[in-house]
């Protein structure tokens, strides 16, 4: 998963607005009390991120890799 397939995940997943917000305001424990942007500009890997903020709000598998069918969900780091 790149940058750019994390960010367009958050805002097709939670909303554009509301998935920014969330990036940059929910801490998750799993990211060493990082909000999901700040482990993103900490180095994490993308995909890291995004189970972590995916499973710290309890996001369904199948809604957390968005509209897109044929879009391969990333393992897990």
């Amino acid at each position: 998963m790149r940058y750019r397939e994390f960010w367009a995940l958050v805002e097709e997943v939670f909303g554009a607005a509301y998935g920014r917000t969330l990036a940059s305001d929910q801490v998750i424990g799993a990211l060493g009390d990082r909000t999901a942007a700040e482990a993103i500009e900490d180095g994490f890997e993308p995909r890291t991120v995004w189970h972590a903020l995916c499973d710290a709000l309890e996001v369904p598998e199948e809604r957390r890799w968005g509209a897109d069918p044929h879009r391969a969900a990333p393992p897990r780091g």
